[in-house]
């Protein structure tokens, strides 16, 4: 190939025992080969300036952090409503959307939970933010606790 890029195997493989340097961190400015037709290939490093080895090195910064060492109890409580045999799906549904102002969604998925394990967290709380839903859930008929 006369004149034109020609990057054989054998010159990256000595270049790699040789160095150490895996091939792909290689970076070739202007290497060109000229290959003589009409005898022996030879090479041409006429325009050869250099292997440079590129460096994937960031400098890593350090920052002061504030820990906090004060424990700060809080009392949380859960509304937990129970399973059972006589309302119905969408009378639960309807009762968490509208008391504990969940979305669709969650008070789907917290009524199935509530059907296969017996009882679900469907609010997490003070007591005194709890209560009144706990109240207004057991007016409508559902089973439900703050513990």
């Amino acid at each position: 190939m006369a004149d034109g890029l020609y990057v054989p195997e054998k010159l990256f493989a000595d270049f790699y025992i040789y160095t150490k340097i895996p091939i792909y961190y290689i970076y070739l400015q202007a290497f060109r080969f000229s290959c003589n037709i009409n005898g022996k290939d030879s090479v041409n490093f006429s325009n050869f300036t250099g292997f440079k080895p590129k460096t994937f090195m960031q400098t890593i910064q350090e920052e002061d952090v504030e820990i906090l060492e004060d424990v700060v109890t809080t009392d949380l409580h859960d509304l937990v409503v129970f399973n059972d045999e006589v309302n119905t799906f969408d009378h639960v549904i309807n009762t968490l959307i509208k008391i504990c102002k969940h979305t669709p969604e969650q008070a789907e998925q917290c009524t199935f939970i509530i059907h296969f394990k017996g009882k679900c967290t469907v609010k997490i709380g003070s007591f005194e933010e709890l209560a009144p839903m706990r109240n207004a859930i057991c007016q409508r008929g559902i089973s439900a606790e703050v513990i």
